[in-house]
């Protein structure tokens, strides 16, 4: 039987209590801290989840204290690490901030509404305090839901992946596209966490794999442009709460906060709490396969 605390069946039976999850810690009210948080950031992302389909979104706060530890999560089966077949982080260039364009032999560019990604690292093991000098490595789908390296029609296709390097306040930036709905899977992002820049090269030296969860009233105002017909229907079968990464807490701690327009483009951000003194969990396997275009 799984294990329970005050009669409640814990929803990571394998963790401690406290790395349950946000929506087990503020039923059970295991900190005055994690509550406040729910009634501020994590409110605001569940109204953004509920409120239909306006174009703009509220913003993050700048610092990087996370709530919590970033769930780990499958890398998926694109990572695009050297984990399952193609090693992007092997390739000279892939350190880069605007990561719509192929670079080395490729000469691809992904189409879509613009959106920059902001992850603010927090390190947990100091206390909260922004995890400088860390590299972050980002990969996601394009507008027809392909993974570069891997689709058909864009295996010579490196876009859409990069690498960048915290600052001082533990904050990484990509420029790119919104990403698909395909078939599956709630709309995401995939990340890595590294130590350095040097750890790159081996997937087995990340210290954190997750997926940043995207809100639903933005999605459906990015599906509603011309290249993103796929994703309506794809998106009106899954759900936050069914998705088979995102379910077990609908994506509490990987929502991410949104602001902009469809016209301007968006800007997507997120807190990601890293403790190093807990041993990483996450690795390849089932993501939800895009489809073969």
């Amino acid at each position: 039987m799984n294990p329970t605390y005050e009669g409640r069946p814990l929803p990571r039976p394998r963790d401690e209590v406290v790395d349950q999850g946000l929506g087990f810690d503020i039923g059970t009210l295991l900190s005055r801290r994690r509550a406040l948080w729910f009634l501020g950031l994590g409110a605001a992302g569940a109204v953004l989840t509920a409120c239909g389909t306006s174009a703009t979104t509220t913003s993050a706060s700048s610092t990087a204290t996370a709530s919590g530890e970033i769930p780990d999560e499958t890398a998926g089966p694109y990572p695009g690490d050297g984990s399952n077949g193609p090693d992007v982080l092997e390739q000279s260039g892939v350190v880069r901030s605007d990561i719509r364009s192929s670079f080395g032999t490729g000469s691809g560019t992904a189409e879509g509404v613009p959106m920059t990604l902001e992850l603010v690292v927090a390190d947990l093991a100091k206390g909260g305090s922004p995890f400088a000098g860390v590299a972050v490595y980002v990969w996601h789908c394009d507008r027809e839901g392909r993974y570069s390296l891997y689709s058909q029609g864009v295996q010579n296709e490196n876009y859409l992946r990069g690498v960048q390097l915290a600052g001082a306040d533990g904050r990484v930036r990509y420029t790119s596209v919104f990403p698909a709905c395909y078939d599956g899977r709630w709309p995401h992002i995939h990340f890595e966490v590294y130590p350095d820049q040097a750890s790159i090269t081996d997937s087995a030296k990340a210290i954190a794999t997750s997926q940043v969860a995207l809100p639903q009233n933005v999605c459906e105002a990015v599906y509603a442009q011309p290249g993103y017909e796929a994703s309506v229907s794809n998106l009106r079968k899954v759900s936050l709460s069914s998705d088979n990464v995102f379910g077990d807490d609908s994506g509490a701690l990987q929502l991410g906060t949104v602001t902009g327009d469809v016209t301007a483009g968006y800007t997507v951000t997120l807190k990601v709490g890293v403790d190093t003194t807990t041993a990483p969990a996450a690795g390849g396997g089932p993501g939800g396969p895009p489809p073969s275009r």
